[in-house]
């Protein structure tokens, strides 16, 4: 069963540090139950809220679905920020672009944050990506995932053989939030949870929403234990074929919505005896909580997806009136490098001639003939990154990105009815 275990703590640390940070005394820590065979009774009105929201998630993996994932994987920047511990600090769009562009080519003026938001930014999609994969998944995926985003703070690497907390002191426990299971407790739990997720017990958001939650409460590491508790939603949510992509800001809207997310998390954290109708209403309010994000999250894709089909729209008007006007037919040929960039303009708002070609796999004067022709229809815009090497950017989808990211920095999801409530980007100009 569930509880709460009495512990003490003893202080090891000397003179030098305020008074508080030398306390000594005794602390309750979380013992949760395993999930894996989990007897949970989903309440009648949170199970037709799962099935429609689930209906609702499926029904993003159309023809917008790659459209709608280059969108979403700048929004992910702000968990890319704090990832890095960018404090305060959130680079462009056009500046995360420009470093995700200095990955394969000499770009110069990016800065080093927006280098770091962008490293992480690969490093999630590529590790998630090998998770989704994988046939079985196993505790060692988790740790090799969480040693990718801390890749220079060795320390902090494999399942923690420390006490560790949330809240309080830095110093000790005893004033803490909430302190996590005991660590001789963690290899156990872990395996336990592996086990659940590599099942299908429950519905897909139920399960995700039951992996994040019991990730966060055994807490396995010193460090980083949000950043991969985030990614599991998607990797659950894509394994169980939900999502084609990670495309859904679910982690965004649980970090606006932050003070009923951590009441859910808190009432996850029962103490009732596993299967009763207690520790089932406790588990019941923290999905509500998660299915509710999803729901939030769903509406916003949706959102972008018809901003993204309103600037499509927009371009397609732009570029035939710029060729009838030089005497040409005024739709390009689908198979044409012009038309194929002018579909990956959302997933890639900043390129050069040298990445576009090896994107579209056409040669070097083809692909810089059809940016050219963007540029001069005024869809693109050119920007100098290099000593004889030029970028050309989609300003409407970075200023999209932009406007989309500080909505879901909004509590109200309209920043017209509440300001975004953690740093982003300045609203565009113009």
């Amino acid at each position: 069963m569930a509880t709460w275990e009495g512990a003490h703590w003893e202080s090891g640390v000397g003179s030098g540090v305020p008074r508080s940070a030398r306390l000594s005394g005794p602390y309750q820590r979380y013992v949760p139950d395993g999930i894996d065979g989990l007897a949970l009774a989903v309440g009648g009105t949170l199970s037709r809220s799962v099935n429609t929201v689930e209906r609702s998630i499926r029904a993003l993996n159309g023809p917008n679905a790659e459209n709608l994932a280059g969108i979403a994987r700048f929004l992910l920047r702000s968990e890319a920020i704090a990832s890095s511990r960018i404090e305060g600090i959130a680079p462009s769009a056009q500046q995360i672009a420009l470093a995700e562009l200095g990955q394969s080519e000499a770009v110069r003026g990016v800065s080093e944050q927006a280098q770091l938001v962008a490293n992480n930014m690969t490093v999630v999609r590529r590790s998630t990506t090998e998770l989704v994969e994988a046939d079985t998944l196993t505790v060692d995926h988790i740790v090799e995932l969480h040693r990718s985003l801390l890749p220079d703070q060795p320390h902090h690497h494999g399942l923690r053989t420390a006490q560790n907390w949330i809240g309080g002191s830095n110093w000790n426990p005893v004033e803490a939030d909430f302190v996590p299971p005991a660590p001789n407790r963690v290899p156990v739990l872990m395996a336990d949870l592996l086990d659940y997720m590599n099942g299908a017990a429950h519905a897909s958001l139920i399960q995700a929403a039951v992996v994040h939650a019991q990730f966060e409460t055994i807490h396995p590491f010193t460090d980083g234990n949000g950043r991969v508790g985030r990614a599991l939603i998607h990797t659950v949510l894509a394994r169980r074929g939900l999502t084609e992509d990670a495309v859904l800001p679910i982690s965004l809207v649980l970090a606006t919505l932050r003070d009923r997310y951590v009441d859910g998390l808190g009432a996850y954290r029962h103490d009732a005896p596993a299967g009763s109708a207690e520790a089932n209403a406790s588990i019941n309010v923290w999905l509500e909580t998660f299915v509710q994000a999803c729901a939030i999250a769903v509406e916003q894709s949706v959102a972008l997806i018809g901003q993204i089909d309103d600037l499509r729209t927009s371009w397609n008007e732009q570029l035939s009136a710029h060729r009838e006007s030089l005497g040409r037919r005024a739709v390009p040929r689908a198979d044409s490098a012009v038309a194929r960039l002018m579909g990956r303009l959302p997933e890639a708002p900043v390129v050069t001639a040298t990445t576009l070609a090896r994107i579209l796999g056409v040669s070097f004067p083809a692909a810089s003939a059809a940016l050219d022709e963007l540029r001069q229809a005024g869809i693109l815009q050119t920007k100098s990154i290099e000593r004889g090497a030029t970028a050309y950017l989609a300003r409407d989808v970075l200023d999209l990105i932009t406007l989309a990211e500080r909505t879901l920095a909004s509590t109200r999801f309209d920043t017209r009815a509440s300001t975004p409530n953690r740093p982003v980007p300045a609203r565009p100009r113009g």
